[in-house]
């Protein structure tokens, strides 16, 4: 078979354009390859940055970095500035890294990695510089502080960038209610910090531990603390405890007189109702102990203790109050005694106080041990039962006697009864003599 010229030609140039678009596919193919890759770096002040630019494929492209300035660095692997400290890590035809050491606040910027193909293409690398805060220091502190007295506390700190964060504590207690204040150093790259904490002294901030720390992110995680111990000086605060609630006669009792204060308190002073103790043999005092031995009613009264420093005094009272002797006793049951007349209104009656004996003897005897003194009200009602009963029994008794009282006549009245007139009664009754022996009556 054989071709036409004009045939062949058209053969040829298919071919040529098929050839032309598959180098221009591979060719496109190769350029995505062929780019730069790099990424952002954060590095302290001081510190060490490392800079990487990769290319996955590469067809002995030269790489280039370059600083902020656009000055060059490395090319491949040939140093181009003088600067001690940049040195190279690693050139190859797919990666180019360096190092940056002792880093600064000025070397801070954008960074480029240059691939140098048809076009240059370029990657940018930002690298960020953190300024480390100074140690803080707080200021503002006047050793003693007396109490009442307005403190104010400022905590200072420098040279961060971004700005630092300042927090206070109080015996590992954060402290909110603070002032902060944040100012643009002279760099124009930094910031100083403070922070003012305000508050009146108190007793119980004496010995407090006063923090302010500084928190970056530059610190990793170690924050930097300044520390303060309060003083406040404060009147004596007095107190007296009692070794005995309940004081009775004939025993004893020792007062304590508890005084804390800055500086420590002078040895307390004892009264008694606004003047010296009565009774210095019995009212021993030791220190801040008052001792007073065999109480009685007379040692009744307000005991007064006072307390004094160079700040100034206090004082507190206890009011002492004797109480009696406090016996226990178990009462008893009477039952009276009496002696009655055969009478049967007597009889009756004694059974009915024999009864009610009867009954108070059969009280309940748990509730009478239960009683912590005597019984006044059942010895009382008992004897007011005797005395009546002995009442009743003598009455009836008399007038048993007066109905039993006789008339008895003797013989020196016989005849008389007879006689009309009184002469005549006496010779009729001496007459009477002759039988006198004969009749005689005996008065029982």
């Amino acid at each position: 078979m054989r071709l036409k010229p004009g045939a062949l030609l058209r053969f040829y140039s298919l071919c040529g354009i098929l050839v032309q678009v598959a180098a221009t596919k591979n060719k496109a193919r190769g350029s995505q390859g062929q780019f730069p890759l790099t990424q952002n770096v954060t590095v302290v002040e001081g510190g060490t940055a490392n800079l990487t630019c990769r290319v996955d494929q590469n067809d002995n492209t030269s790489l280039q970095w370059s600083n902020p300035a656009q000055q060059t660095l490395y090319f491949d692997d040939k140093k181009a500035l003088r600067d001690n400290r940049i040195e190279l890590v690693r050139a190859s035809w797919h990666e180019l890294s360096i190092s940056v050491s002792d880093v600064s606040l000025s070397d801070e910027g954008q960074y480029t990695c240059s691939l140098f193909t048809m076009p240059v293409k370029t990657s940018k690398a930002f690298l960020t510089v953190l300024g480390v805060p100074e140690k803080p220091q707080i200021t503002g502190f006047t050793s003693p502080v007396m109490e009442g007295e307005r403190m104010q506390l400022t905590c200072k700190t420098s040279g961060s960038k971004p700005a630092a964060d300042i927090r206070w504590f109080k015996n590992d207690k954060e402290v909110k209610d603070v002032k902060y204040l944040k100012e643009e150093d002279a760099n124009r790259k930094t910031f100083t910090v403070s922070s003012t904490l305000d508050f009146l002294a108190d007793r119980n901030d004496d010995g407090a531990v006063v923090s302010c720390r500084v928190d970056h992110e530059s610190l990793n995680s170690t924050p930097q603390i300044a520390m303060q111990v309060l003083e406040i000086h404060y009147t004596p605060l007095v107190k007296i405890i009692s070794s005995n609630s309940w004081p009775e006669e004939g025993q004893s009792i020792i007062l304590t007189c508890e005084s804390k204060g800055k500086p420590v308190p002078e040895p307390v002073l004892w009264t008694k109702d606004g003047g010296e103790l009565p009774d210095p043999e019995r009212m021993v005092v030791n220190g801040r102990v008052l001792s007073i031995s065999f109480l009685n009613k007379t040692d009744n009264g307000t005991y007064r203790c006072e307390a004094k420093n160079p700040i100034g005094r206090n004082s507190t009272e206890y009011v002492l109050i004797v109480h009696d002797v406090f016996n226990t006793l178990l009462p008893t049951t009477v039952i009276p005694s009496l002696t009655t007349a055969t009478v049967t209104t007597t009889v009756a009656l004694t059974t009915s106080t024999t009864t009610s004996a009867t009954a108070i003897s059969t009280r309940d005897p748990n509730a009478l041990a239960g009683q912590t003194g005597p019984d006044h009200a059942l010895i009382g009602g008992i004897v007011a039962v005797v005395v009546f009963v002995t009442l009743c029994s003598i009455i009836l008794l008399g007038r048993y006697l007066a109905r039993h009282k006789g008339t008895y006549l003797t013989n020196e009245a016989k005849g008389a009864e007879d006689a009309p007139d009184a002469d005549t009664a006496i010779i009729n009754a001496e007459g009477s003599q002759v039988n006198a022996e004969e009749k005689k009556e005996y008065f029982i």
